[in-house]
């Protein structure tokens, strides 16, 4: 198995390339901002920003934003119109998101597509 430092380089050259990438994914559409401003995402682990950006790269592809991945969570489990609900599922962050998309998804039958693989 690789290392993520080794995936890094291998894929984006440095950090910095992998940290702009994921910023770039990570507009308005996607992101809930929840970072530290003093830090930001450069302080944050190889193999944490690897996840995002498969994951943020994988819910562009599927859905384009976290409002449609909202609705389709929503209507797996057939609570279209569960405000509370929506309004609840509104505060998590796209991986939590994606991930309970993909539950339910393997749980009701239907095909999710998996984050890609590191």
């Amino acid at each position: 198995m690789k290392s993520p430092l080794f995936l890094v380089k291998d894929k984006f050259g440095d950090k910095a390339k992998l940290v702009e990438a994921v910023q770039k994914l990570a507009d308005e559409d996607l992101w809930v901002a929840r970072t530290n401003k003093e830090k930001g995402l450069g302080h944050v682990s190889n193999a944490k920003l690897l996840r995002l950006h498969g994951t943020f790269t994988a819910v562009k592809e599927k859905f384009g934003t976290r409002d449609k991945l909202i609705a389709a969570i929503l209507e797996i489990e057939k609570r279209a119109k569960d405000e509370g609900y929506k309004s609840r599922i509104s505060a998590y962050p796209v991986p939590r998101l994606f991930d309970m998309y993909k539950s339910l998804a393997k749980r009701t039958g239907k095909t999710a597509e998996a984050a890609p693989k590191k």
